[in-house]
């Protein structure tokens, strides 16, 4: 009992150190500087990036289009040196950025289902503010932030709380309107988010 109990203080700071989040904050000027106005309809936009051998979500991601185009990219490995980045909000995400954002996931283990939805300018900007005041995400729950900001919208109570990113885009499929493109790409892994600079985008 007595070295269980040594074992257990041992490890759980390491516990914990694993599921910290990484908290980043731009500066006023760089999130200024990188502001994005696409001039579209508002909208949302989940990104669930799918391992083709298993059928199962890897990432979930949400893309805010309100008064600024913004990515929510909850403990999401992407990063761009003219993105600005506050705890999980990507700023500057413009049709360039949206793409490389595409193309850092497609490769050839790995599709990138895109869901797009129309929203009145009101759920934009409450889904902005959620997304901002979110806070620093947990690795592993991608699934858990972006389902918790969805479910707190008009129009998205239907969306469950979870982590596993296939259920959140199997419901949010079901909303009316959504708009569905699946993107491939054949490059290798170690490719991973060179190929658009390159010229290439991965392919719907």
């Amino acid at each position: 009992m007595m070295f269980r109990r040594a074992l257990l203080c041992l490890l759980f700071p390491l516990f914990l150190a694993a599921c910290g989040a990484d908290k980043v904050w731009a500066p006023d000027e760089d999130v200024a500087r990188a502001r994005y106005v696409s001039g579209e309809t508002p909208s949302l936009t989940l990104y669930t990036v799918i391992n083709k051998r298993s059928g199962s979500g890897g990432h979930t991601a949400l893309m805010i289009d309100a008064s600024q185009r913004v990515l929510f990219d909850p403990a999401g490995t992407f990063s761009y040196p003219s993105v600005p980045v506050r705890n999980d909000v990507h700023y500057g995400i413009t049709e360039q950025m949206r793409r490389l954002y595409i193309d850092y996931h497609a490769r050839e283990t790995y599709d990138v289902l895109e869901q797009k939805i129309s929203v009145s300018p009101a759920v934009a900007e409450a889904a902005l503010r959620r997304a901002q005041e979110y806070g620093a995400v947990n690795k592993a729950f991608c699934g858990n932030s972006t389902s918790a900001i969805l479910r707190g919208l008009p129009g998205f109570e239907s969306m469950p709380r979870t982590f596993f990113p296939m259920k959140i885009s199997r419901v949010f499929g079901e909303i009316p309107g959504v708009q569905t493109r699946l993107y491939k790409d054949g490059d290798p892994d170690i490719y991973t988010g060179i190929t658009m600079v390159r010229g290439k985008t991965a392919e719907p």
